[in-house]
């Protein structure tokens, strides 16, 4: 199987075309540590792994098991809904799309289950 230190390296060459240290410097990393989790002499934190993702849009199951896809596909017409949202005047909305692209898996998990209590399931 391949490693999450492959897979960063994938991503950053391959896909992003950008050196270690611009990768780094995106995800608050050093190029030398970026190289240590290329190369597996170092695994990447669940910090690390959590930047990765959220810089550089990338499922947290691919990066981590290599599960694919390696990105989320949205359909176009959810795309247009947030745009739509994001470029409007309610800035309730948008602050509150601007709080849900922070939260971490964890946090998903804990909103899903306020969301289902208050379904009454």
């Amino acid at each position: 199987m391949e490693s999450i230190g492959k897979r960063i390296r994938y991503l950053r060459k391959e896909i992003l075309d950008i050196t270690q240290k611009e990768f780094g410097s995106q995800i608050g990393l050093k190029p030398n540590s970026v190289s240590d989790i290329e190369s597996g002499k170092n695994t990447a934190t669940e910090q690390t792994i959590k930047a990765i993702c959220r810089e550089f849009k990338v499922r947290y199951q691919w990066l981590t098991e290599g599960i694919e896809p390696m990105y989320e596909e949205l359909d176009s017409d959810c795309m247009n809904r947030i745009d739509a949202i994001m470029t409007g005047e309610n800035e309730f909305a948008k602050n509150l799309f601007k709080a849900f692209s922070k939260l971490d898996t964890d946090e998903w998990k804990m909103l899903e289950k306020i969301i289902q209590s208050l379904k009454g399931g």
